[in-house]
């Protein structure tokens, strides 16, 4: 297991790359200006497929988990504040997270921790500014 210090430094080029495209669905309100704006980030628009409701059906429930688990508990400054808490909460949702679909395990594939001896000391790293955590067992 990682030490708390090893975490806390740890990054992931992946996550410090701009963002190349946006997926938003076929909504009246997505209209040109946003596509415009969009643009202006220098992020390609993307819309769902025409007639395929399941791709909207992903992003919306990637978007409610972000607010249910993020965004309902913090205030949101400014662009910039946005950014560092969206970059964290992907770290987070692939990390950390554990989701159902997966068997309870991460989009990242983290080793699961074994079972461990009634009594061992658990472990707690702060993730979101402590909104969440990641525990485990003390080697």
């Amino acid at each position: 297991m990682p030490s708390a210090q090893t975490l806390r430094g740890f990054r992931d080029p992946q996550y410090d790359q701009p963002q190349r495209f946006l997926i938003f669905d076929r909504d009246a309100k997505f209209n040109a200006d946003v596509v415009a704006t969009v643009e202006d980030y220098g992020m390609r628009p993307m819309r769902t497929a025409l007639r395929s409701p399941w791709q909207n059906g992903i992003a919306e429930r990637w978007v409610g988990s972000l607010r249910r688990d993020l965004l309902d508990h913090v205030i949101v400054l400014n662009q910039r504040h946005l950014r560092r808490l969206m970059k964290n909460y992907i770290r987070y949702y692939h990390e950390d997270r554990t989701h159902f679909g997966l068997g309870k395990d991460t989009p990242s594939g983290r080793v699961a921790a074994s079972a461990s001896p009634i009594g061992s000391k658990v472990i707690s790293w702060p993730r979101l500014g402590g909104l969440h955590h990641r525990c485990a067992a003390a080697a």
